[in-house]
This record gives C-alpha cells, sequence and structure tokens, in this order.
C-alpha cells in the first residue's frame, strides 16, 4: 500500500477509472445512484444523479465520452466525459456489472469488455455498445464466476473484483485464464470495517505506471497500491 486518500463514505461505489488526475466514480442503489468526476482522494467537481427506478453499475471512458451501466435495468447511458451530460440510452440483454476499454490501442477504439456477475466477459462495440464476442473465464479450467468491477489496462489484461471477496483476479481476455489472483484484504482497520464499510468495489489503473487505486462499497479511504508477486 503506498498512499491512502479519502473516499466518501456514503458512496456505493461501482466503477472507477482514472483519466490522467481525473477520477471517474459510478455509484449505486435505486434512488441514490451517481456518476461523479474530480480529483482522486477530492470533492467532486460534477455529479450526476441518476433517476430512480435506475440502479447504476460500472463505467468507462471512450474518448471523449463516458458509459454507465445499469444494473438490472438493461440500459446503458452513454455521457459526455467532460460534463458527464447523458447523450443517449442504448438496451442491453442481462445485467450490468463491470465496464471497461480495451487499451492496448491507446484506449481510443478498442472493444469494450463488460461483465454480468457470473464467470462471462462480454465484449461490445465502443460505439454502438452491440455484443461482438464474450470469453468464459476460468482458473485451471473451473470457471471463476462474480466477476464484478473491471478495469482494463494496456499491457491487455483485464482485472476485476470477484463480489462478496477481498480478491481481484487478472485475466488474459483472449482465452478467459485467471493469470493471476491479488490478495486485497487488510486496507480497512477492523474499526473501519464496523462502521459500515461493504465489499471492496472499485479498481482503477494510475496511468503510466504499475499503480492502482482500489476503494469499495461505502469506504471511507481510497488505497493507492501496487500488486506485488509471492
Amino acid at each position: 500500500m503506498l498512499e491512502r486518500l479519502p473516499h466518501d463514505a456514503e458512496a456505493f461505489t461501482q466503477g472507477l477509472e482514472l483519466r490522467g488526475d481525473v477520477l471517474y466514480e459510478g455509484t449505486g442503489l435505486e434512488g441514490s445512484s451517481s456518476v461523479r468526476r474530480g480529483p482522486a482522494g477530492g470533492t467532486p467537481t460534477v455529479r450526476r444523479d441518476l433517476p430512480a427506478p435506475l440502479f447504476g453499475e460500472g463505467l468507462t471512458l471512450v474518448g471523449p465520452r463516458l458509459w454507465q451501466l445499469t444494473w438490472q435495468d438493461g440500459i446503458a447511458i452513454e455521457r459526455d466525459a467532460e460534463t458527464l451530460k447523458e447523450l443517449r440510452r442504448v438496451r442491453y440483454e442481462g445485467e450490468g456489472w463491470g465496464l471497461c476499454q480495451d487499451r492496448t490501442d491507446g484506449g481510443t477504439g478498442g472493444r469494450l469488455v463488460m461483465s454480468d456477475g457470473s464467470s462471462r466477459l462480454t465484449f461490445r462495440d465502443p460505439q454502438t455498445f452491440e455484443p461482438t464476442g464474450h470469453v468464459d473465464v476460468t482458473r485451471a479450467g473451473a470457471p471463476v464466476d462474480q466477476l464484478n468491477e473491471l478495469e482494463c489496462t494496456p499491457d491487455g489484461s483485464v482485472y476485476a473484483n470477484v463480489y462478496q471477496t477481498d480478491t481481484l483476479v487478472r485475466i488474459d481476455p483472449d482465452t478467459g485464464a485467471v493469470t493471476a489472483d491479488i490478495d486485497a484484504a487488510g486496507l480497512l482497520t477492523p474499526a473501519e470495517l464496523r462502521a459500515g464499510a461493504r465489499q471492496l468495489n472499485g479498481i482503477a489503473a494510475v496511468p503510466g505506471g504499475d499503480e492502482f487505486l482500489l476503494t469499495g462499497k461505502y469506504w471511507p479511504r481510497m488505497f493507492r497500491v501496487e500488486f506485488v508477486a509471492r
């Protein structure tokens, strides 16, 4: 762990992404969902709330736009990345959990990668949001389900929070194989956990290095970390 940063303890975090020094965060719950933009560890400078009954989920940036998922509403919301103003809504089948964009081409036109709480990752067109394929995630041949918030990195990997656990997995999206398990337990103190912090659910790669920001639902802190092999 490299640094502790403040985090809104009332945020039911669902999605996290960092562009430069600007953090984008999506939050959930019906009637309390939002998308926010601002400095990491600081007060958001832009916030847009989702009207009930929409339940916000993961998000990702695609050039000057942002896609935000909803949980069981079957709606993806496209927004302006600067103002977070809603531009359009697109329907999709199934549940929406996590979302990231393939960064191997610099993040300008790569496919979207989406999770739905199962062991399957669905690939989508970044412009139309139409599905273009899928891969099933496995560890030593066994399915790894409850894949939640996602982060795509420039080396082609996809990192995923495993819901209801303190584990993250690194995935090869071409084969679905888990290439590393990351233990993120112990970031919060026992007192912070007793105060109402819930599941780990938020991972954002820090541009230009091997560091990440991690947080969770109702966490009072965000952590800048570097994953270390054991």
